[in-house]
């Protein structure tokens, strides 16, 4: 059992506690720190852990082994390192930083100290995204072609202009730090790494806040193409399509953090006028916070590291950053 702190007990913070609290024999919260305390205590004192009134008294209980990290996106890199030297291993919601050099300091920083760390990518868990990987491996799906994906909602209208979710700083080309990773992350998965980018990033709805309107054209390095779009100020919705070169796959809905259901569809070789009916799947159901906090319990006990240097981890970031720059210069940009 991994004695394990949260960091951070905000909606998504207090959401993975649920996940694994009494129902995980791999990894449990075992005490916690928040920047308002009084806001914290109750949902603490019901889940049985206490609260500290700063990180720094965490690190120092000898009795916890990893920091469980559910912070504002410019807030990760300090606890990062801090947890590291102190020899915490670290598991952190997404993306793991805002900039490619935090990132690598980050990554560096755990590996120095022999500490695993882990990014907050739960889509990785879905037994539908893993089917579609087999799906392209196994050749049913034929060669790659294209993935395109959306992840939107209204967010922008859900808190006021001083919330740090709205904060240019906190949120760069808008859904993408909220939202559009999450596609990014599964399309690597599918389809390896992004080497060139086209975005275009606006604030359309409300005079203040971040963009609410991002797409993306990506050039995977396997020849694959892709399309993305968070649109922020719109109803929720979600979808990836994955077209291969004898059928697609699909996934989507408005709920994305249960199991999800998928579409198939092939092409009949000795039937092409036809247009073939797609066929829908279940899956069983799964928590995919638990699961990933499981993981990461898992590889803390074999000593085995996850986010690593040139990782699919520090790439997502790299392509944040490059979508950045795209959407600033108007311009195709080289993924570092």
């Amino acid at each position: 059992m991994i004695n394990a702190a949260i960091i951070g007990l905000g909606r998504w913070g207090q959401n993975l506690v649920n996940s694994i609290q009494g129902k995980s024999d791999r990894i449990r919260i075992v005490a916690g720190a928040t920047r308002t305390v009084a806001k914290a205590a109750d949902f603490a004192k019901k889940q049985g852990f206490p609260l500290y009134d700063t990180y720094e008294k965490v690190l120092a209980d000898p009795s916890i082994d990893a920091i469980v990290l559910a912070t504002p996106h410019t807030q990760r890199v300090e606890p990062i390192v801090a947890a590291a030297k102190a020899g915490k291993h670290v598991f952190t919601e997404k993306p793991l930083t805002l900039t490619l050099r935090d990132a690598q300091t980050c990554v560096k920083a755990c590996a120095d100290h022999k500490v695993t760390l882990a990014v907050g990518y739960n889509w990785r868990f879905q037994p539908a995204l893993q089917e579609i990987g087999r799906m392209l491996d196994d050749g049913r799906l034929g060669k790659l072609l294209h993935i395109e994906g959306n992840f939107c909602g209204p967010s922008v209208y859900r808190f006021g202009a001083d919330h740090w979710r709205l904060d240019r700083g906190e949120g760069p080309a808008g859904g993408m730090t909220g939202r559009g990773v999450h596609v990014v992350d599964a399309m690597l998965y599918l389809s390896g790494r992004i080497d060139t980018v086209f975005a275009q990033s606006c604030r359309r709805a409300l005079d203040y806040g971040i963009d609410d309107t991002t797409s993306m054209l990506f050039d995977f390095g396997n020849g694959a193409t892709g399309y993305l779009g968070t649109f922020i100020a719109t109803a929720e919705t979600w979808r990836m399509q994955v077209f291969g070169s004898k059928g697609w796959a699909e996934v989507g809905d408005v709920e994305h953090l249960t199991t999800w259901g998928m579409r198939v569809c092939f092409i009949d070789p000795q039937n092409l006028i036809t247009h073939q009916k797609p066929q829908t799947i279940a899956f069983p159901h799964i928590s995919t916070e638990r699961a990933e906090l499981e993981n990461f319990a898992e590889a803390i006990e074999d000593k085995r590291p996850l986010a690593v240097a040139g990782g699919d981890e520090i790439h997502n970031v790299a392509v944040l950053e490059a979508v950045l720059e795209s959407a600033e210069k108007g311009a195709v940009v080289k993924v570092k």
